[in-house]
């Protein structure tokens, strides 16, 4: 028997269910015990959700009292996703306990890491030659440990810098080794990307680092460079599982969960196996891959919500048929929202070249900057909210990960268009 979400179902055995009125979010026991309830035993149970535990819906709705979230991370969710991780919360699939209270070495989660990997595996199609890590720190802690596991301290690494992200890592790597950027794109403001013909890439360098997708400048490869003789390495945190990948490209693509599969907290790191296990001696124990590796991600207490959030996403991803169906949807939201701001005649402007415009951050300045407050403010009155560009640049930016619905980005397109007319 479904309920409403604020209410109680108590049921004796010889009486019908008893609904009462909605308790406080947390009732106490003086509020308990002021309802006339029968005098006999009874138990209280929730009632059981519609949905199979196994079974998430292929489609995704917007309930009336959700906002529409355009921020960059930690960004929107699947709602189905939310939803089913509430049926879940207090009582994990009859286990008797939250995932937040299970042992991470009991069968309980080894059984969700475990599925969340094989689905991830399923999704990127990643080869059996690399191992899938999900560890803590951000994206932020690889950009130190990925030097420290793959290079000597006199060993040349290579850089391709097209944002903030990009130049995060390499002024990270540098203390560990000798690294360089080859290009960099911050006298254009980070808004291209070169030809790749043109880099002058060291013929001894160990690895290629690039961003995939700059998050703050909107900057996207939509192809990958070809290292001269060491492996490319790509930080995908902003459009990590939002199309597919050819993995066997990369030796490491490492990406923070709280953008596109799940909330902050997890890592995500897959690496070719045979670069494990070179550590410098200075790595601490944390950031070591063949301390991880070798334990399947359970060396220490990781972040088991976290990481069963991104088992959720992960399952909704398949569920829609795939990565080839995500980008469709991801390319059709885009399309929408930057033609809306090409077709502006100049009131909205996206400084980024158009072949590299990222299909996940869409920055873009209006043409009076001083309305950039209003424009936000009477966002944010019509359940749109985070679209304020990042402190670094200013102006505005919508950040559509797979998780916004298209119901989203049409909304804003809408209110671009009323907004217009009102202040052009």
């Amino acid at each position: 028997m479904a309920a409403s979400p604020h209410s109680i179902l108590l049921r004796n055995p010889n009486r019908p269910f008893l609904k009462t009125s909605s308790p406080p979010i947390f009732p106490t026991t003086t509020h308990l015990n002021s309802l006339k309830l029968p005098t006999k035993p009874i138990s209280i149970r929730c009632a059981a959700p519609t949905q199979t535990q196994d079974q998430l819906p292929l489609t995704q709705t917007q309930s009336q009292d959700r906002v529409f979230n355009f921020a960059a991370g930690p960004a929107t969710l699947p709602e189905n996703v939310l939803l089913k991780a509430q049926s879940e919360l207090y009582n994990w699939r009859g286990s008797g306990m939250s995932v937040m209270e299970m042992s991470h070495r009991g069968k309980e989660f080894l059984s969700i890491i475990q599925k969340a990997e094989s689905d991830l595996r399923t999704l990127l199609n990643i080869p059996s030659e690399y191992a899938i890590l999900f560890l803590q720190g951000g994206a932020t802690t690889q950009f130190a440990a990925i030097p420290l596991n793959l290079v000597k301290p006199n060993d040349p690494v290579d850089y391709l810098v097209t944002g903030s992200w990009g130049d995060k890592a390499f002024k990270e790597s540098k203390k560990f080794s000798k690294a360089k950027v080859i290009w960099s794109g911050k006298s254009d403001n980070y808004t291209r990307i070169p030809s790749f013909e043109g880099l002058e890439q060291r013929p001894d360098a160990k690895y290629l680092h690039i961003c995939a997708n700059e998050t703050i400048h909107g900057v996207e490869f939509k192809n990958y460079p070809t290292p001269k003789n060491g492996i490319l390495i790509a930080d995908m945190s902003s459009n990590f599982c939002s199309k597919p990948v050819d993995v066997s490209k990369f030796g490491i693509i490492y990406a923070g969960a709280q953008k596109n599969v799940g909330p902050s907290g997890v890592t995500i790191v897959i690496v070719r196996k045979d670069l494990i296990g070179n550590a410098q001696e200075i790595t601490p124990i944390m950031l070591d891959y063949k301390i991880h590796a070798d334990n399947n991600s359970l060396y220490n207490t990781p972040p088991c919500y976290c990481i069963y959030m991104c088992g959720l996403v992960f399952e909704d991803l398949l569920a829609q048929g795939g990565l080839e169906e995500v980008e469709k949807k991801n390319k059709k939201k885009a399309e929408l929202l930057y033609s809306a701001i090409d077709l502006s005649n100049g009131f909205y402007r996206c400084p980024v070249e158009k072949s590299v415009r990222s299909l996940m951050n869409v920055p873009f300045t209006l043409e009076k900057p001083e309305l950039e407050a209003d424009f936000v403010k009477e966002a944010a009155k019509e359940k749109m909210i985070q679209l304020k560009g990042h402190r670094s640049v200013g102006g505005m930016r919508a950040s559509i990960y797979n998780a916004m619905p298209l119901a989203g980005v049409e909304k804003l397109v809408a209110f671009m268009k009323d907004f217009q007319a009102r202040h052009a």
